[in-house]
């Protein structure tokens, strides 16, 4: 078992006096202070009574504030990073539930913390609000005016963490060298609750991933991450790129490698850092701390050669699909066809793309004229993002419950100049 609490920095107290701790939050706790009228409604500060102090000085500390004395094993008091002894907003944070203003004192604590103007602040309520591991990704580039970064250096930022994040997403649904489509639906609904928010100056971007349900996506990218840095260093030291080769049974695929070259790219340095949910302790084979991975231009060459090398060594998938027939194409009133499923069963993907010889082209427009889909045996082709199937036969209509075959009906009446279209180039998705 891992202890909830970890985080240095934070007094614990003798312990003889300790509280229980209380229950875990609820997903979304956004229920105002109750403190005599001094929190305006709409503060959105969570409800102190399920706040764990420890939880807040762990959380404190994570984000530079600093503990500058208080009774040991009674209280804290805490001040905002950058400011001194004596300056700035200050909370008094209880070390235990085990006193009768414990809870007075939380509130006013999270009330100041709604109402500071330090970044950090807003940080500090979000992890509390929804315990989270958190993902910190920093870019190294020229400032402009007051300290900031241009616009598009910060969109490029976070284009970068969302390419990573979806990496890590991926990985959790499978290993592989390229994904390509295969289970991104499944990886961009995983990433749904994930909050982010942004440094002032736009050279710092946070991502906080719900536990749960984020926890698998940051571990993965825990193991992901240090194992490209690895497989980077062992690149530039040897020349070899064996270990990208290893590195994919970690989570790194040609999706990280990517979002990790986004990251670089123009500037004179980054980071990525992750730190976990203190109320939900440690996973299991990662550190408690882990330090910020790092990566520099040099290592440019080194991703870029690994990407290239992942989309072109993935192999292709033989499968036994599933689909709906949603657009027909041929050249001539004979021959074969182009025909695009979208995928019911058998590949992980959403639709494909598949040539089809004369009489397969017929079986398939007769299904979707009466509202079955197909199923079809090929290859799925890594070229294109697996979206593409070859060597198909096999070509046979499949029946489905009434329900779904009227679905598929009304679907065709919906799009009746499907076959129009197919006069048309057809777009690459």
């Amino acid at each position: 078992m891992h202890r909830p609490i970890d985080e240095s920095g934070h007094g614990a107290g003798d312990g003889a006096g300790r509280g229980p701790v209380p229950p875990p939050y609820r997903p979304h706790p956004v229920l105002p202070v109750d403190d005599g009228g001094r929190s305006a409604p709409g503060d959105g500060v969570p409800d102190p009574g399920r706040v764990d102090p420890r939880v807040l000085g762990a959380l404190l500390a994570r984000h530079g504030w600093r503990r500058r004395g208080g009774a040991a094993g009674r209280y804290g008091r805490w001040t905002p990073p950058g400011s001194g002894p004596g300056g700035g907003t200050s909370l008094l944070v209880p070390d235990t539930l085990a006193f009768p203003d414990c809870e007075d004192l939380i509130g006013e604590a999270l009330t100041a913390l709604a109402r500071s103007g330090t970044p950090s602040a807003r940080e500090v309520l979000t992890g509390l609000a929804v315990p989270s591991d958190e993902i910190r990704w920093w870019r190294e580039v020229p400032t402009g005016p007051a300290g900031t970064v241009p616009w598009p250096v910060q969109e490029q930022l976070r284009s970068a963490a969302r390419k990573i994040l979806l990496a890590g997403a991926l990985a959790v649904r499978g290993r592989a060298g390229y994904h390509g489509s295969r289970h991104r639906a499944a990886a961009q609904a995983a990433l749904e609750p994930v909050v982010v928010g942004t440094d002032p100056g736009g050279r710092a971007l946070t991502a906080f991933l719900p536990v749960p349900p984020g926890r698998p996506v940051a571990v993965r990218l825990y193991h992901a991450l240090h194992a490209a840095r690895e497989a980077v260093d062992y690149q530039r030291a040897t020349g070899g790129m064996d270990a990208f080769d290893s590195a994919v049974e970690a989570g790194v695929s040609r999706e990280l490698t990517e979002g990790l070259v986004a990251l670089v790219r123009g500037t004179e340095g980054a980071r990525v850092a992750l730190a976990w949910a203190p109320a939900a302790g440690v996973p299991e084979g990662c550190a408690a701390r882990p330090e910020p991975v790092e990566f520099s231009p040099g290592d440019l060459p080194a991703l870029r050669e690994a990407s290239a090398r992942y989309l072109t060594d993935e192999p292709s998938v033989p499968v036994r699909v599933t689909g709906a027939v949603v657009r027909m194409r041929r050249s001539g009133p004979r021959g074969e066809g182009r025909v695009r499923l979208r995928v019911l069963g058998g590949a992980d993907v959403g639709h494909v793309r598949v040539t089809l010889d004369e009489e397969a082209y017929r079986t398939a427009g007769h299904a979707h004229l009466v509202g079955l889909p197909i199923r079809v045996v090929g290859r799925l082709e890594s070229r294109g993002g697996f979206r593409r199937l070859t060597g198909a036969s096999g070509v046979v209509p499949v029946q489905v419950d009434e329900a779904e075959r009227d679905r598929l009906m009304k679907s065709l009446h919906e799009n009746l100049d499907f076959l129009e279209e197919a006069c048309e180039p057809e777009e690459e998705r």
